[in-house]
């Protein structure tokens, strides 16, 4: 866990007493919240000043006596440290409801950006897990909306939470693809206007496997002749970089640009209409 602590972010210190209400008992669990105000990235360097900008906001606007969360976590994945562990929060809109869950701020707003980052969501993740650990809050989770009227914490911090906050894989999803995805995948490849000739539509709907085969090498020729269309602009950059202010006449540069090029393209002459044997 990336904790931030209070003194690390520049925290102004809380007011008491109210700043310094204890929780009593333990906590039922863990609420989710975002900031329900349009927000935009920015580099980690400037996330403690967004914290403490929200501090300000709270105390000096809202008239609360600290920041509102328990903590707060940005895009890259850091976790910082509101009110904590001991101090009761003012975000979930009751004094019974803050009393009841820890307040976790995810650094997303209404508009903007909307939609937590992978790290954020480990750092989230994090933060829950610190919680039901050091609390001690129980495994309940939520979002701001259950047991009190608002969008908070928004559709996508929200719908992650129901989902149980799973922490992200980093890795691609698999699709499944039917054969008859195949065959449109097939068909769409193959029949591409002016770059590939459909060997044979009747195949490719029979033989999905074959089809797909066929198209894997018509992509891999269009790979090859882009391969030979940068290798072409290559040499011509090149060769020109060489003659600029070497005094050589306009139809002299062009002949010598033509003959780079055509050294630098080895031309492919592959048939693209017979189909491979499976």
């Amino acid at each position: 866990m990336k904790l931030v602590t209070r003194a690390q972010w520049g925290a102004r210190d809380y007011r008491r007493p109210n700043g310094a209400t204890l929780y009593s008992g333990s906590r039922r669990g863990v609420k989710l919240h975002y900031l329900g105000t349009a927000y935009s990235d920015r580099p980690h360097a400037q996330c403690a000043a967004y914290v403490r900008q929200l501090q300000a906001q709270h105390m000096d606007g809202n008239g609360w006596s600290d920041v509102g969360y328990s903590f707060l976590v940005c895009t890259h994945g850091y976790v910082y440290e509101g009110r904590g562990l001991k101090r009761r929060n003012s975000a979930n809109g009751s004094t019974s409801l803050n009393n009841q869950d820890y307040a976790v701020l995810l650094m997303v707003g209404s508009s903007g950006l909307t939609k937590p980052t992978a790290a954020q969501l480990h750092g989230a993740r994090d933060a829950i897990d610190y919680c039901r650990r050091e609390g001690p809050a129980g495994t309940w989770l939520g979002g701001h909306r259950d047991g009190y009227a608002t969008a908070c914490p928004g559709d996508a911090v929200y719908a992650w939470v129901k989902a149980g906050a799973p922490r992200p894989d980093n890795k691609e999803e698999t699709v499944a693809i039917t054969d008859d995805d195949a065959r449109r995948i097939a068909k769409a490849v193959l029949t591409m206007d002016g770059v590939i000739a459909n060997p044979n539509p009747a195949t490719a709907g029979k033989n999905s496997h074959i089809a797909l085969m066929t198209s894997a090498r018509n992509i891999e020729i269009i790979a090859r002749r882009t391969e030979q269309q940068l290798a072409a602009q290559s040499a011509a950059i090149t060769k020109l970089a060489e003659l600029v202010g070497s005094g050589v006449d306009t139809d002299a540069v062009v002949a010598a640009v033509r003959d780079a090029i055509q050294d630098a393209v080895v031309k492919v002459d592959v048939d693209i209409t017979g189909t491979p044997s499976s």
